[in-house]
C-alpha cells in the first residue's frame, strides 16, 4: 500500500472537487499542495513556521489553534495530512465557521477526535468532517 506522504494522488483526486482549499501544517511536504495547484485548485498553505511553498501556492503563517479567520474565509475545504488528534477539533471549528469541508489523515493508529465519514483511498483512510451548524 502506498504511503500518502510519497504518493498523494488519491488525496489529490478527492480534493480536486473543491475550487479553493487551505492546507493546515504544510511543513516540509509541499507535494500535495503542488499537485492541487497544478490541477487548477487555488491552494493556501499554512504552518506555524515560515515555509517555502511551490509556485501557484500561497503561504500564510497561521496557527489553527488561534487562527486568523480571513485565511480560511473563502475555503471550500480545509485539509491536513497526519494531523494529531488535539488539532482535529480546532480545525473542524474553523471549517464550520467558514462552511467548508474538513478533510484529513491521521498518524498511524490515531483515530479521529471528531465525527467523520471514512473514505478508503489507496494510501489508507481519508476522514471527511462536514461543516454542520
Amino acid at each position: 500500500m502506498a504511503d500518502s506522504r510519497r504518493n498523494p494522488d488519491a488525496i489529490v483526486d478527492y480534493l480536486t472537487a473543491y475550487e479553493r482549499v487551505v492546507e493546515i501544517g504544510i511543513g516540509r511536504r509541499p507535494d500535495l499542495a503542488r499537485a492541487l495547484a497544478e490541477r487548477g485548485v487555488a491552494v493556501t498553505a499554512t504552518d506555524i513556521y515560515d515555509r517555502d511553498v511551490p509556485a501557484g501556492v500561497t503561504f500564510v503563517r497561521d496557527d489553527i489553534v488561534d487562527p486568523e479567520p480571513s485565511v480560511y474565509a473563502d475555503a471550500d475545504a480545509i485539509y491536513a495530512r497526519n494531523l494529531p488528534p488535539e488539532l482535529h477539533r480546532p480545525a473542524l471549528e474553523v471549517a464550520r465557521t467558514v462552511d467548508a469541508a474538513f478533510v484529513f489523515t491521521t498518524l498511524g493508529g490515531d483515530q479521529p477526535a471528531v465525527p467523520v465519514e471514512r473514505k478508503t483511498i489507496e494510501s489508507g483512510t481519508l476522514y471527511v468532517a462536514r461543516a454542520v451548524h
